[in-house]
Order: C-alpha cells, then sequence, then structure tokens
C-alpha cells in the first residue's frame, strides 16, 4: 500500500471498467464493484476533489457507518480500483504510450514528472494517442494557467478562474481568435479529462477576429528558391504538404508510377491523396535509391528499426526495419528517441527545414516573408489561378471546410472575372 504522504495524491484511471471487465471476479461481483466505484467517483464529481486513496477511505468508513444490515462495503470496489491504478502507473509502456511524432521535445516531457496535475494531464494526452505536438502545446497552456492562476493548483480552479485566463489573453495580450481557442480547447481537457473537473458554463471576452490574408510566392519566386533541402522545398510547394506531412513521408507514400503522393495520418489524423509533380519523379527515384545505402548500413550497424505509430509496432514488432517504412527525408545522425531512450534513425528535424527555406528565400533576394507552410500557401494559390475549382483544391489540401480554402480568392493574381485596375485601362 501507498505510504500515507502519498494517499492524497490525485488518482487517475479512466480505463477501470475495461481492467474490471477482464478481472478474476464473478458477474455478480463486478456489477456491485462497478456501482459501488461509480458511486465514489461521483462523490468526489459532487465534491469537486479529485480522487484519492484518504478520500476512498472517508468514504468507506461514512458508506459504512450509514450501512443497513445486509449492505456490503466498498472498501472490496475500492481496494481493487486503487491497486489495479498503482500497477498501471508502474508499467508505463501500457499506461503512458508513445506518442505519434517523433520530434526533438523539451526536457521533461518525455515521461510524466514534475506536479500532480502535470503528470495526469500526460498521461491523459498519451493514453488517447494524441500526437507529440498536441501534448507540447496542452503542456505550454496549462503551464500559462498554472502560473496565472498561483500560487493555487490547477485542482483548486473552476470556471472563473479559466473565465479571467481566456479573458485576459483577449483583452490584455490580444492574442488571435484561433490561439484563444486552442487555449481553451487545452485548458477543458486539462480540467475535466486530466483533472477530473467538470466545468460549467464558461463566459469570457472573446479575441477580436482579424482578417489575414496568406504570404504567397510568385511562381518565379518559387522556382528561384535553391539550397540545402531544395527536393523537399519543390515536393512541399508541388503537392501542397503541410509540414509535418512533408517530414513523416515514409517511402511506401510515394506512387512514382502513378504520380501520386499519399498523405498518412494527416491533420485531424485523416489521410489524403495529392499530386505528384512529374518534374520531380526523377529527382525522388534517384533520391529513394540514394536512401537504400543508409538503410543498409543501419541494418549493418543493428540499428532499431524506425519508429512506428504503436497500434502497428505491436502488431509488426520488425516493420520498422522495413525498407518500405523508411522516411523518404531521413536525419543524417541518428538521435535518441526522447520516449524510449532507443538510438534510431528519425526524420529531418522541423526547425532544420525552416530554417533552410528562410536561408533560401534570402539568397534568392525574395522581399517577403518565406517559410515552408509559405509554399503551401502558394500551392493553393497557384491551383485555383490555374482554373482548378475550389472543391478539388479543398481535397489536395485536406481541409476539413471549403471556407478555409477560400481564404486563397482574396490572393489570386486577376480574382474575380479577371478585374483590371483603372490605371491599367486609362488613356
Amino acid at each position: 500500500m501507498p505510504q500515507p504522504s502519498d494517499e492524497r495524491a490525485p488518482v487517475t484511471f479512466r480505463e477501470w471498467k475495461e481492467s474490471l471487465a477482464v478481472a478474476a471476479f464473478t458477474p455478480a461481483d463486478k456489477a456491485r464493484m462497478t456501482r459501488d466505484i461509480l458511486g465514489f467517483l461521483r462523490h468526489c464529481k459532487i465534491l469537486h476533489v479529485p480522487a484519492s486513496i484518504a478520500g476512498a477511505k472517508t468514504y468507506i468508513e461514512s458508506a459504512e457507518a450509514q450501512a443497513r444490515s445486509g449492505d456490503r462495503s466498498p472498501r472490496l470496489a475500492l481496494r481493487w480500483f486503487f491497486k489495479t491504478a498503482k500497477l498501471q502507473v508502474r508499467q508505463p509502456s501500457a499506461r503512458v504510450p508513445p506518442p505519434t511524432a517523433l520530434r526533438s521535445r523539451p526536457s521533461g516531457l518525455s515521461s510524466p514528472g514534475g506536479a500532480d496535475w502535470r503528470q495526469a494531464l500526460v498521461v491523459a494526452v498519451r493514453t488517447r494517442h494524441f500526437l507529440a505536438r498536441t501534448e507540447t502545446t496542452y503542456l505550454e497552456w496549462a503551464e500559462r494557467f498554472a502560473r496565472f492562476i498561483a500560487p493555487a493548483s490547477p485542482y483548486r480552479a473552476t470556471e472563473r478562474e479559466v473565465q479571467s485566463f481566456l479573458t485576459d489573453l483577449a483583452v490584455r495580450q490580444r492574442v488571435a481568435p484561433s490561439t484563444q481557442k486552442q487555449a481553451l480547447n487545452a485548458l477543458v481537457f486539462l480540467m475535466q479529462e486530466a483533472l477530473g473537473r467538470q466545468l460549467g458554463s464558461i463566459h469570457f471576452t472573446y479575441a477580436r477576429e482579424r482578417q489575414r490574408v496568406p504570404t504567397v510566392l510568385s511562381r518565379d519566386e518559387c522556382t528561384r528558391l535553391s539550397g540545402d533541402n531544395r527536393l523537399m522545398g519543390e515536393l512541399m510547394y508541388g503537392s501542397g504538404l503541410r509540414l509535418m506531412e512533408l517530414l513523416r513521408l515514409r517511402v511506401k507514400d510515394l506512387d512514382l508510377a502513378r504520380r501520386q503522393l499519399l498523405v498518412r495520418g494527416g491533420k485531424g489524423d485523416k489521410d489524403r491523396a495529392t499530386v505528384l509533380p512529374e518534374r520531380l519523379v526523377a529527382p525522388l527515384r534517384e533520391h529513394v535509391e540514394g536512401l537504400r545505402k543508409i538503410f543498409a548500413a543501419d541494418r549493418a550497424a543493428g540499428l532499431p528499426g524506425v519508429w512506428l505509430p504503436e497500434s502497428l509496432a505491436r502488431k509488426y514488432p520488425r516493420a520498422g526495419e522495413r525498407w518500405e517504412w523508411q522516411w523518404v527525408f531521413p536525419s543524417r545522425e541518428t538521435s535518441i528517441d526522447p520516449q524510449s531512450g532507443v538510438r534510431r534513425r528519425h526524420h529531418t528535424v522541423d526547425s532544420t527545414f525552416q530554417n533552410n527555406i528562410r536561408a533560401a528565400g534570402t539568397a534568392a533576394r525574395i522581399d517577403k516573408r518565406v517559410t515552408p507552410h509559405v509554399l503551401r500557401h502558394s500551392f493553393a494559390t497557384h491551383l485555383l489561378e490555374g482554373g482548378a475549382d475550389i472543391r478539388t483544391a479543398q481535397e489536395l489540401l485536406g481541409h476539413a471546410s471549403v471556407e478555409t480554402t477560400q481564404i486563397y480568392t482574396h490572393v489570386m493574381q486577376k480574382p474575380g472575372l479577371g478585374v483590371r485596375s483603372p490605371l491599367d485601362t486609362s488613356g
């Protein structure tokens, strides 16, 4: 049993029903234990306190004192609940699955650590198989919120503190609506999913909506970009990829014969097919042949295979050593996976590619802000200028809503019906 000093520590065990279903109890006992555990969790919810061993002891004593003759105590059910929860925490490989993206992370994110609320958030995020970027974002917002309400703990926070924080973002910090919405999503997940605190209605001042048009390069400016990672830049522009979609490409996702590129697990964990430029078929074929040497050297060195999503890694443990799963744009050096501690070859780091694209824009003397996402904006705009209908552009870009795609009509070279400036038509 935990030491007394640990008895007030919050316990998160959201899969207890699944664990109880396969436990060695009779169906009647399982039904009774389910009622007892639900009763305790409902009790915690009403009091706005997290589940803990200390709280369970108080609940058991109260239940036994009020029990009628013949009533069973909830002691057995709650003892099983906390004992099984503790065993789950002792097995991080089962309870804290690795994130679905491999990228450099700040120290401390490799495993649950720090304050109790932080540990609960990490476990909740990884149990739901969220992307590493989502975990990082949620942790950053949770830490900002904790600093905002300090010295109080997030465990003590209510919708009032959440409302104040979101209003401060809009009024004092003047963040964009998308930033405020991201903070709202992170805090609702922290409070309700990680800490088990149900929030009521949240009323706050909304950030002011601002209409922004994307930066777009001309076709000539796109072709002038050169330098390191040129092939990556050309593929991002030519296929309209997001940054992480580009970096996570695997050999099997290139269909050179059909001139298609398959995007796996894009935004919203959706798959899609997009165009693969004809002019990149030969360079990509040559690039892939060069990857075979790296692949052979890694196998000869006995390196572990590339990272795979958790479900695939369990089903096919050696699949990461197969050729078709290799990264199209691998990093030059191997590195240690911060999640598992295994040294393997990852894909190119996002910051490296971003820096190279910015340097290429400077070298080409382009007087615009040049980033990887600007290449995607340019793909969408040039696609529509070339006569593609907006629904086709939406599918190729992987936009959930056509309204998102319509923003590119504002930066087309000749929007509408080829409207010309009055200055061009004056005599």
